[in-house]
């Protein structure tokens, strides 16, 4: 029983001193609030923080961080193009149930550098690894072009990024990273995530929040298209016939 007891305290005291050894991260951001107004062309947050030892001191080696900015998930419906005789129409298209509406990572190294293939899967740790859920039955290679595809587009719109080395981590404490949102960012709450890694494995994780949100005439516009989207959709085509009709009445005048 004795030597029972001395082996369980043995146990303990190895997996409290193991413990021990992974850092604490300790996040922040230059803006946890983003108000959209007219006029907005777009901003850059700041992403940083500390690493430290449980007792608070600087950690004792060298760390890569990997930083995640996630807007909020939604359903997207993704269409081919297909030209047939000389006219581009809607192919084949597909639903995706959980696509991030915003992401953005940035790393002190490549990625693939840091982690595995299997790690970054886990972590979705880059834009080949985000986890796009299609609904319905679909073969795997169809998929895989569906995913591309979505990439591709909102890379285009800046909406995806990927910045490898651009995380700065000076004297094993203190990290940053610059991330920008565009002009075209969706609203919502996004969440800010921090990996630090070590021979390959996360050995700490923390997260924050930003809010990105819509002020002024923009977010009453917003309001009423979420509150009355019938009516704003009949109002929207009456804007658009009179706009139409008084540019024709200008040009007969010419």
């Amino acid at each position: 029983m004795k030597r029972l007891r001395a082996s369980l305290c043995a146990l303990m005291a190895l997996f409290l001193l193991s413990g021990a050894r992974d850092p604490i991260l300790v996040p922040e951001v230059s803006q946890h609030e983003v108000d959209l107004q007219q006029g907005f062309t777009g901003t850059e947050l700041l992403l940083f923080g500390a690493i430290l030892t449980p007792e608070g001191s600087r950690a004792a080696q060298d760390y890569d961080i990997v930083v995640v900015l996630k807007g909020p998930t939604q359903s997207i419906v993704l269409r081919e193009k297909q030209k047939v005789a000389g006219i581009w129409i809607n192919a084949a298209s597909t639903e995706f149930r959980s696509a991030p509406s915003y992401y953005a990572i940035a790393s002190t190294r490549p990625i693939s550098e840091i982690v595995d293939d299997k790690t970054a899967a886990i972590y979705e740790l880059g834009l080949q690894w985000l986890q796009l859920s299609p609904i319905g039955a679909i073969n795997p290679e169809e998929q895989s072009r569906f995913s591309a595809g979505l990439v591709e587009l909102n890379q285009k719109h800046g909406l995806y990024r990927e910045s490898e080395g651009s995380v700065k981590v000076s004297e094993q404490v203190l990290y940053q990273a610059r991330i920008d949102l565009p002009s075209s960012v969706p609203i919502g709450t996004y969440t800010a995530e921090t990996f630090a890694i070590s021979r390959g494995r996360v050995v700490a994780s923390a997260s924050s929040e930003v809010e990105v949100r819509k002020l002024g005439f923009e977010r009453a516009v917003a309001n009423f298209s979420d509150n009355y989207g019938f009516v704003y959709g009949l109002l929207a085509v009456f804007v658009s016939v009179g706009m139409g009709w008084l540019a024709g009445r200008l040009f007969a005048l010419i």
